[in-house]
C-alpha cells in the first residue's frame, strides 16, 4: 500500500490583482519534506495564485512519484470548487480548475481539504517568498 503524501499549497497576491507568488510543500507520511516550492507569478489575482500553487504542487508530487495525495489549502473557495460544492464561474479560472482536476485524476487517490491559515503556515511563508521575488525584494 502506497503511503499518503501531504501537499500544503498557498497563493499570495499583494493587492487583487497585485504582485503574486505561490508556495507548496510536499511531505511524506512521516513528515519528511520532499520538496518546497516558492515561485513568483508576476501580477495576478489571489484566486489565480491559489490555483497556480495547487497545480504546481500537484505536478511536483507526481514527478516525485507520489501516488496518493492529501492537499491542504487555506482557500475555502478553491477547496469547495475542487470538491464540487461550488461551480467555477470566473472565465479565467476555468482552465486552471480543469488543469488541477486533470492532475488530481492521475493520483490513485486524492483529498482536497480546507484548513485555517494557521495550519498552512509553511505554504503561506513560501508563497510570500514568491511574491517578494515578483516585487524584486
Amino acid at each position: 500500500m502506497n503511503s499518503v503524501w501531504t501537499l500544503h499549497v498557498d497563493g499570495a497576491a499583494r493587492g487583487n490583482p497585485g504582485p503574486a507568488g505561490i508556495g507548496a510543500i510536499i511531505r511524506k507520511e512521516d513528515g519528511t519534506v520532499l520538496k518546497e516550492v516558492a515561485e513568483p507569478l508576476g501580477t495576478t489575482t489571489n484566486n489565480v495564485a491559489e490555483y497556480s500553487a495547487l497545480i504546481r504542487g500537484l505536478e511536483e508530487a507526481r514527478g516525485l512519484g507520489g501516488a496518493r495525495i492529501h492537499v491542504y489549502t487555506d482557500s475555502e473557495l478553491m477547496a469547495r470548487q475542487i470538491n464540487g460544492i461550488y461551480r467555477v464561474k470566473t472565465e479565467h479560472i476555468i482552465p486552471l480548475y480543469r488543469r488541477a482536476m486533470q492532475l488530481l485524476q492521475v493520483f490513485e487517490s486524492f483529498k482536497v481539504e480546507h484548513v485555517r491559515r494557521e495550519y498552512n503556515k509553511d505554504a503561506d511563508r513560501l508563497s510570500n517568498i514568491g511574491a517578494d521575488r515578483t516585487q524584486g525584494l
